[in-house]
């Protein structure tokens, strides 16, 4: 058979179809189509829709495992810090029993004590809030005006203190308002108590050294105190409560020509731009009057003592 009677055209299970430019240029137009139709008119939301739900299953299914090996790892970590936490719980439970066992031993001591040498409980002071409205018109003294008078219940005397220590003693009282002299003006002394070594004294205010300065006075050269020292109210007054933080020791100095020493100390209290105090009865005015012995029983103790 001679070759040019052959069909060269391939079979119809090999035809190629459309070239593979016109299918590009086809799906691609396709896909703008789409996209502009799905942003525009959004035709495609049904479709994906359909689509979100038919694969949820097969999603949920997917992420299970990823799920129980985070929730077996957070599992783990929870039950760790937790045993942590109880351990660290059990341990302050044991330190505050411990610490609770020790406070009753010590009070239970401290009665005993108190029981044994026939002392009496120390005073409860009744205490009220205050403010400070202003400071005294005198520039020469150390005053401020504080919100409670005798309408209050404020007398003369009280002692005055902030959260750090005593501030002063009210000197003048007013139907609305009081007068309070601080510990740092040159006319208020108060009795105070060297708490490391017991030493009583007088500490004076000596704004001529510093606007917020006290002066221990008339203690001897060669006494044992050091800078540092906490001094507190000793309470010989009948004013001040006993063991009120009042100032610690800033300067010593020893003259040699001289027989005491010049101690100078600093308030504990804010002394400058105290806004809220606290106002105390004086301590005289709680204690219990002496008995009074009756007239007809006064010769029958003089027959006793003879």
């Amino acid at each position: 058979m001679p070759l040019g009677t052959l069909d060269g055209t391939p079979p119809p299970f090999f035809r190629q179809g459309p070239s593979a430019l016109s299918k590009l240029i086809f799906f691609s137009l396709l896909a703008l189509f789409l996209m502009v139709a799905d942003a525009r008119l959004q035709l495609t939301r049904p479709l994906r829709t359909v689509v979100a739900t038919v694969l949820y299953p097969v999603q949920w299914l997917a992420l299970q495992p990823v799920l129980w090996a985070r929730g077996g790892g957070k599992y783990f970590e929870s039950l760790q810090r937790s045993q942590t936490s109880e351990e660290a719980a059990l341990f302050k439970l044991g330190l505050q029993s411990q610490r609770a066992s020790q406070v009753e031993q010590l009070l239970l001591e401290n009665s005993r004590l108190r029981a044994l040498l026939a002392l009496r409980e120390r005073v409860t002071t009744p205490s009220q809030a205050a403010q400070v409205l202003y400071d005294a018109a005198d520039p020469y003294t150390r005053k401020v005006i504080i919100d409670r008078g005798l309408l209050n219940g404020v007398v003369a005397g009280s002692p005055v203190l902030d959260e750090a220590g005593v501030l002063g003693q009210v000197t003048r009282v007013y139907p609305m308002v009081s007068e309070v002299t601080l510990i740092t003006d040159r006319d208020q002394a108060i009795p105070v108590l060297n708490t490391r070594t017991g030493a009583r004294g007088v500490a004076f205010g000596d704004p001529a050294l510093r606007a917020s300065a006290l002066e221990l006075r008339f203690m001897a050269a060669n006494i044992d105190v050091q800078v540092g020292d906490l001094l507190t109210t000793s309470g010989v007054d009948g004013v001040y409560p006993p063991g009120l933080p009042v100032a610690k020791v800033a300067k010593v100095d020893r003259r040699v020509d001289s027989a005491f020493a010049r101690i100078s100390c600093e308030p504990l209290a804010l002394v400058s731009g105290v806004v809220h105090v606290m106002v105390l009865q004086p301590v005289a005015s709680q204690m219990a009057a002496q008995p009074v012995v009756p007239a007809a029983v006064e010769p029958l103790r003089k027959r006793l003592k003879k």
